[in-house]
C-alpha cells in the first residue's frame, strides 16, 4: 500500500540482493532474444520487433502540444522510420556518416532518429535552443552530412563553415526550387516502406550526443549498438515498465535522458510514451498526468519543485490524478523536501536516479523493492558496480568521501570521445575505474550520497554547462576584458549561473550595459548559457601560471573560507 491506501503492485525486481550477486548482462541479451554472435540493429529491435508481435496497433508515441494531439503506432512507426532510412539513402546517406536532427520534439523528430540508425548513420540530435555559434561548433566538429530542421530554425545553419554538409531536410516544407534543400514529405512520399537493416557489432556507433564539459569545447559522447541490455533492464528494474503503463519523460530529446529512457526503454518494452512539446505550466503538467493516464513519470528535481512553488497544495484531488504510480528523477541530486511534498500531493515517494552522458544509462538508482532513504543516490543496478576512491584510485571505507568510479565494461557505456583519444582515456586513467567527476560517499547499507563536483561544470535544471564556453563568449564583448563564470546554488534550478567579468576602462557600468551582454551571450549561445547575475570585479583570481580559479570564485560567492590558494595572486 502507499501512503494513500492505494495497492501498488509488486516491483519487477523482487529481490535486488539476489540480482545483484547472480545477474550477468548475458542473460538479458537470452531474455531478449539477442545473438551476440550475428548482431543486431537495435532500432529494429526497438520498433519492428513490436510492430510485427502483438502490438502492432498498440500506440508507441502520443504527442501534445497543449492543443492536439498525434499518435504513431509501432506498426506506423516501423513504416515511416522505413521509409526514412530510404530517403537518406536515396539522397547519398551512407552508413556511418552523422545525420543532425536540429528539431524539436515532433513526430518527425523520432521518425528520422530511429531512421538514421536503421541505415547505420550516426544520429546527432541538437537542442533548437541553440544559437549560430554553438550549433555551428557541433556541426562542424560531428561533420554532420545532414541536417533535418525546421524552416525557420534555417538561419542559424551556416553553410558556408560546414564543408561536410550536403544535404538539408526541411520538415513542414516543400523542397526549395533553388535546390537549397530538400522537403521532408516529398522525400518520405518517394521512399518505400520496406527497408532492411543489417545486424551491427555491439560497438558500432548510433549516437553522438554533445554534451558540455570543463574547456570551451563541446565533447561528443558516443554512444554503441551494446546499450540495448541496459536500456531494457534499466527499464525493467528501475522504471519498472509493465505493459500497459503510459509513460512520460519530460526530457526533451536533446538531453540523454530523453534518448535513454525517451526512445530506447520504453521502446524495447512496448510502452506508450506521451511526448509535450509545449512549454512548462504547472496546470498543463497535470492536465497531461490526467488525459492519458500517465502511470510512469519520469522527470527532474527542478521540474518537482517548480510545480512545488506554483500548482495547488492537492494536485491529486483537484485535477484527479488517479493513474500515477511511479515517479522518477534524473539530472540533479533530489532534494528530500520534494519527496515529502510528492506524498502530500501525489500519495507517492519519487525515486531519484544518477547517471551521466557517458555512462549512457542509470548506474545508481532506488529501487521500489529497497528503502527509500530520501537524499540518497541509491545503489547500483545489478550489473553494475560503484565504488569511492581517492586521488590513486585506491577503495575508500564507508563514509569517506571521494570521487565515485564506476568498473568498466557495461554496455551502454560511452564507445569513446568524438575525435578526442585522450579526453576518452583520461576517464579510465585509474584501471578498472571509470571516473565520474563526482564526489560522494557510501554508507554503511551500501546506498551512495552525492557531495558535489570534482570540476567546475555546472548543473543547471539538471543539464551540465560548461564554464569555459560562457567565459570564451563574454570575452568576445568588446566591454569586457576578461570573466569567470560559476554555478550558484539556486532552491529551484539547482544552479544557476553567475559570471563575474572585468570591464575595459573605457565601459562603465549600467544595467542597460548588463543587459546588452545577457543578450549577447543568449543570440550567440541560446537562453540556457545567460548568466543570471553579472558581477563586476576588479580583477579575477588565477593561478600564477594565469589559470582562472574558479573554486575561489564560488567560495567568496557563498560566504566560505578560501582554503589552499597556493600558487595563485590575491
Amino acid at each position: 500500500m502507499n501512503s494513500k491506501g492505494r495497492k501498488t503492485a509488486t516491483a519487477n525486481l523482487d529481490d535486488y540482493d539476489k540480482a545483484y550477486s547472480t545477474f550477468r548482462w548475458a542473460d538479458a541479451e537470452r531474455e531478449m532474444g539477442l545473438d551476440p554472435q550475428v548482431g543486431w540493429n537495435i532500432a529494429v529491435e526497438a520498433v519492428d520487433r513490436q510492430a510485427e508481435g502483438p502490438h502492432r496497433g498498440k500506440v508507441a508515441f502520443r504527442f501534445f502540444d497543449g492543443l492536439s494531439t498525434v499518435t504513431l503506432t509501432y506498426h506506423q512507426l516501423k513504416l515511416l522510420t522505413n521509409r526514412f532510412a530510404n530517403a537518406l539513402r536515396a539522397l547519398g546517406v551512407a552508413p556511418g556518416e552523422r545525420i543532425a536532427l536540429f528539431l524539436p520534439p515532433l513526430p518527425e523528430f523520432y521518425v528520422a532518429f530511429l531512421g538514421v540508425i536503421k541505415l547505420g548513420a550516426i544520429v546527432v540530435p541538437l537542442s533548437p535552443a541553440f544559437m549560430n555559434d554553438a550549433l555551428t561548433e557541433m556541426l562542424r566538429d560531428s561533420e554532420a552530412a545532414a541536417v533535418v530542421t525546421l524552416r525557420e530554425l534555417l538561419g542559424r545553419i551556416e553553410r558556408g563553415k560546414l564543408p561536410a554538409m550536403r544535404r538539408l531536410i526541411v520538415v513542414g516544407s516543400e523542397s526549395s526550387p533553388a535546390g537549397t534543400w530538400v522537403g521532408y514529405d516529398p522525400v518520405m512520399a518517394e521512399a518505400a516502406d520496406d527497408f532492411t537493416a543489417a545486424p551491427a557489432a555491439r560497438e558500432a556507433p548510433i549516437m553522438l550526443m554533445y554534451t558540455s564539459g570543463s574547456t570551451a569545447k563541446p565533447k561528443g559522447v558516443i554512444h554503441v549498438q551494446d546499450g540495448i541490455t541496459h536500456y531494457y533492464q534499466s527499464g525493467k528494474w528501475v522504471l519498472d515498465f509493465r505493459e500497459q503503463d503510459v509513460y512520460w519523460c519530460t526530457s526533451e530529446p536533446s538531453w540523454v535522458p530523453g534518448i535513454s529512457y525517451g526512445i530506447w526503454a520504453p521502446l524495447l518494452h512496448g510502452v506508450t510514451s506521451i511526448i509535450y512539446s509545449g512549454e512548462f505550466a504547472a496546470a498543463r503538467w497535470y492536465e497531461i498526468l490526467t488525459r492519458f493516464k500517465v502511470t510512469v513519470w519520469y522527470t527532474t528535481p527542478t521540474a518537482l519543485r517548480r510545480l512545488m512553488n506554483f500548482g495547488p497544495e492537492n494536485p491529486q484531488a483537484r485535477y484527479g490524478i488517479k493513474d500515477l504510480r511511479h515517479i522518477l528523477t534524473v539530472g540533479e541530486p533530489l532534494n528530500p523536501a520534494v519527496i515529502r511534498w510528492s506524498e502530500k500531493a501525489f500519495g507517492l515517494r519519487v525515486y531519484d536516479t544518477w547517471w551521466m552522458t557517458e555512462t549512457g544509462g542509470q548506474m545508481i538508482a532506488n529501487f521500489r523493492t529497497l528503502p527509500l532513504k530520501p537524499g540518497s543516490m541509491g545503489r547500483p543496478l545489478p550489473g553494475i558496480q560503484a565504488s569511492i576512491v581517492d586521488e590513486e584510485g585506491r577503495e575508500l571505507p564507508t563514509l569517506a568521501v571521494g570521487q565515485l568510479a564506476i568498473r568498466a565494461g557495461w554496455p551502454a557505456m560511452m564507445g569513446g570521445i568524438w575525435k578526442d583519444e585522450e579526453k576518452y582515456r583520461d576517464y579510465f586513467r585509474m584501471p578498472p575505474w571509470y571516473l565520474t567527476g563526482d564526489l560522494a560517499y557510501k554508507d554503511a547499507d551500501g546506498y551512495f550520497w552525492f557531495q558535489g563536483r570534482v570540476d567546475d561544470v555546472i548543473k543547471k535544471a539538471g543539464e551540465r554547462i560548461g564554464p569555459i564556453e560562457i567565459e570564451n563568449k563574454l570575452n568576445e564583448h568588446p566591454a569586457v576584458l576578461e570573466a569567470g563564470v560559476i554555478g550558484r546554488p539556486d532552491p529551484l534550478w539547482g544552479e544557476v549561473i553567475k559570471a563575474f567579468v572585468v570591464l575595459r576602462p573605457e565601459y562603465p557600468w549600467s544595467p542597460e550595459l548588463q543587459a546588452e551582454i545577457r543578450g549577447f551571450v543568449e543570440s550567440r549561445l541560446g537562453s540556457r548559457f545567460v548568466p543570471r547575475d553579472i558581477e563586476v570585479c576588479a580583477k579575477l583570481p588565477r593561478t600564477t601560471s594565469g589559470k582562472l580559479m574558479r573554486r575561489v570564485l564560488k567560495a567568496m560567492e557563498l560566504g566560505l573560507p578560501v582554503s589552499d590558494v597556493s600558487g595563485g595572486e590575491d
